[in-house]
């Protein structure tokens, strides 16, 4: 993990700003896309309902479907 070195500016209106280096903001963006997908995978395993079906058959209904 890369550590963060923000600088505050201000502007123009008195708004604070932070600038980060751009391998600061990769490494930042890359951790949150990374918590969503922990979430997202989290979130479909508490409402599994264990229910499987083979991929042919889910291809055989999606034809049909769209046929």
């Amino acid at each position: 993990m890369v550590a963060i070195h923000p600088q505050y500016i201000t502007d123009t209106s008195g708004s604070k700003l932070v600038v980060l280096s751009s391998k600061e903001f990769d490494s930042m963006i890359e951790a949150l896309e990374e918590l969503d997908d922990i979430q997202t995978y989290d979130e479909f395993k508490r409402t599994d309902d264990g229910k499987r079906i083979l991929f042919g058959d889910y291809l055989k209904k999606r034809k049909a479907k769209n046929a």
